[in-house]
Parts: structure tokens; C-alpha cells; sequence
């Protein structure tokens, strides 16, 4: 709902704050990781025109390649980015503390890679993680993940 209202899709109320819409440009928005999309979710990408990297791309092209279109993606002609961490995107095998854990995530490895590659590569302005469920976490692996994540995101390295 968020990102269907910054680019005019959602509710009239929430599109046109502050008196103008879109407040993004679909050529900058880039959705990292889809596996699991409702029919409502799936017109409205259709119709926005913003760049979907599925599970799939990342299985067939490599996360590397695909975090670095992404970030030239959402990077060409603006000032910086927003990264939106959603944590259902992680595998529930390594974040089960989730609202819809579906299976076929990013493991664990390739979540901190990705975050890694953002913190590399410069230029994000603003980050917020998204579907923590405290109340289906184990033993708050996913909340200390998220940690982990937001730390690798913000640079910091093994070394």
C-alpha cells in the first residue's frame, strides 16, 4: 500500500499528500526478491511500470548482478534511495518471526549480501525494515537478523 500510494495507485487521501502525485517515479522503483504476489498486487505492478527482479532472476542471474541494475536503476537521475527491507523477502527457514512466510526466500547469506552491495555502493538516503512478527518469531531469530541486516546495510564488513 505505501509504495501504490507514492507512485498515485493507492487511495486518492494518501497519493496526493502534500497536493501533487506521483511522489515517485516508476522508472526509479525496483521490487528485489518477489515470489508471492496477490492478483490485486500483480495488476498494479503491471500498470506501474516499476522493475521486478523475482526469486527466479536472482536464482538464473546472480545477486550480484541483480543488486547492481537494481541500485543503477533506482539511482539514475535522483539524489539517492529508499530501501524498504521487508522480511518476509528472507527464506523462513532463516526468518520464521514473519506475516506470510513463503518458502523459496533469500537465504541468509544472499540477504546480507544484498544489504552488503547497498552499503558498497552508496547513495541510500532513508531504510526501514517491514513484517516483523514478534509473536510467530523463534527465539527472535528474526529480529536479530534484522539487526544484522540493518548493520550490513549501514557498512558494517567482516573485515
Amino acid at each position: 500500500m505505501p509504495l501504490a500510494a507514492l507512485l498515485g495507485l493507492g487511495p486518492s487521501e494518501l497519493g496526493n499528500i502534500f497536493s501533487f502525485s506521483p511522489k515517485v517515479k516508476p522508472e526509479n522503483c525496483v521490487l528485489f526478491g518477489v515470489r508471492d504476489i496477490d492478483a490485486a498486487e500483480r495488476a498494479n505492478i503491471l500498470r506501474s511500470g516499476i522493475h521486478v527482479f523475482t526469486m527466479r532472476d536472482i536464482d538464473e542471474r546472480g545477486i550480484r548482478s541483480l543488486m547492481e541494475e537494481a541500485l543503477w536503476i533506482v539511482s539514475k537521475g535522483t539524489t539517492g534511495y529508499h530501501v524498504s527491507l521487508d522480511m518476509d523477502w528472507v527464506d523462513p527457514e532463516d526468518a520464521p518471526g514473519v506475516g506470510t512466510p513463503v518458502r523459496g526466500g533469500a537465504t541468509y547469506r544472499e540477504a546480507h549480501l544484498a544489504m552488503e552491495i547497498i552499503a558498497d555502493r552508496g547513495g541510500m538516503l532513508s531504510f526501514e525494515i517491514v513484517e516483523i512478527n514478534p509473536v510467530l518469531d523463534e527465539k527472535n531469530r528474526t529480529a536479530e537478523l534484522a539487526v544484522e541486516l540493518t548493520a550490513s546495510a549501514f557498512g558494517k564488513k567482516i573485515l
